[in-house]
């Protein structure tokens, strides 16, 4: 039976109502809650889920067609969830998924008269249409907090209309912002030194980590047929998880491994599904001929993910671009052994932790056969300075305390 339009309408209202007693915090930029996969959608199902000081009210725009968002208005760990129809027209979707849901956000303020209003962006997609905003938002005294991710302009997969698009929303996005919280120190420093002239006001706040073991018993059938699958066996192979991307050094990590000695496998979990560049790797490397390499595809459940970082011997991580990666936290807070790409923002969350490749001829591959020389103790060692970060700096709980510190004490 249909909902009549009077019924429908009290409890729009009733979840709208806004109490003035409370910060009121619009998260746009993620894909939604429950988060289902994705860096920005677990963050704000962490964010949602960890909240401390109940003067927060959380709203999070959800995109209609991810998961199970095709409802009006509901509640998720105590957030409002309003979803957003965004046609899918290419790569500009994210951009107007973003638009549509800041639109969303400053149209439901307005209404309903909100006065202590925090729009909260992950990542700077939109900066021209926060330009034309701006205005509007400053009117209704609403406080505009970016965290700005990562160098998306450097990304490979951009051509140079794209790339040259994401320069100007960062700098949009620097410009208009109230606050930039900075998931990486090298961000922040980046932001400071270029786009001083702005004077941006910002502030680190790492990524957080889950470091819960995975539920799956070593024996867990789940597993044990994973390894059947694949050919690998627990303690033997050495795993990447990540997005098959350029900027994530795979081509310099496929050429070492497959130059280096190794009796162990490397196992890289990455969706493949129409990814030329998968199909660029096995050309130029002929990966299918060395048994070792072993692309699995995309792994979506996560305590089957959890259960293959456990049992592998080391982690190889190659990120270029980015600031705080949630697969290398993860990896931290997991393995003892990790091998990572030396640049700055994997070398300030690994520190003493971890050890360092470059992309020269022959260094990964050095490293990889030291590494499997490396004494119990050595290895042990490393992953006791790897967990202490983790536990230190990058729990979850600790993050979230630090976003509503920002969120309560940003004057609007």
């Amino acid at each position: 039976m249909r909902q009549g339009k009077s019924e429908k309408g009290k409890r729009m209202k009733a979840m709208n109502k806004a109490d003035e007693s409370k910060k009121h915090v619009f998260i746009i930029g993620s894909k939604g809650i429950p988060a289902g996969y994705g860096g920005f959608e677990t963050f704000v199902e962490k964010l949602t889920w960890n909240q401390i000081n109940p003067s927060i009210q959380y709203y999070v725009s959800c995109q209609r067609d991810f998961g199970e968002y095709k409802r009006k208005l509901y509640k998720h760990n105590g957030a409002v969830c309003f979803p957003v129809k965004v046609p899918n027209i290419g790569p500009a979707k994210a951009v107007y998924y973003d638009w549509l849901s800041m639109k969303w956000a400053i149209r439901f303020i307005e209404k309903n008269c909100i006065k202590n209003a925090v729009v909260f962006v992950c990542a700077c997609r939109i900066g021209p249409f926060i330009a034309m905003s701006k205005k509007k938002m400053q009117k209704l005294g609403i406080r505009l907090v970016i965290n700005p991710d990562g160098h998306e302009w450097l990304r490979a997969k951009w051509n140079a209309v794209i790339k040259e698009y994401w320069k100007v929303s960062e700098r949009l996005c620097v410009k208009y912002a109230d606050f930039l919280v900075c998931d990486s120190m090298n961000i922040e420093k980046y932001i400071k030194e270029n786009y001083a002239k702005y004077h941006p006001a910002t502030g680190f706040i790492p990524y957080g980590s889950e470091t819960t073991p995975s539920v799956l018993e070593d024996n867990d059938p789940k597993i044990m047929n994973w390894y059947k699958q694949w050919g690998v066996e627990p303690g033997k192979y050495y795993v990447n998880i990540a997005r098959l991307v350029p900027e994530n050094n795979y081509e310099t990590m496929v050429r070492e491994f497959i130059a280096s000695h190794t009796n162990k496998d490397l196992v890289i979990a990455a969706s493949l599904e129409n990814n030329k560049f998968y199909e660029k790797l096995k050309r130029q490397f002929g990966t299918e001929r060395d048994s070792r390499i072993k692309f699995v595809g995309g792994i979506y459940d996560q305590e089957l993910l959890k259960k293959i970082r456990e049992n592998a011997y080391g982690y190889i991580h190659g990120h270029s671009v980015g600031g705080t990666n949630p697969s290398l936290l993860e990896a931290l807070g997991t393995l003892d052994l990790n091998l990572l790409y030396d640049v700055g923002f994997n070398r300030e969350v690994g520190e003493e932790g971890a050890l360092y490749w470059g992309l020269g001829e022959g260094e990964l591959k050095t490293l990889i056969e030291k590494a499997d020389k490396m004494s119990t103790e050595e290895i042990q060692g490393l992953g006791e300075k790897a967990k202490m970060r983790i536990r230190k700096c990058y729990t979850w709980e600790r993050i979230c305390g630090m976003y509503e510190e920002v969120f309560l004490n940003i004057e609007t």
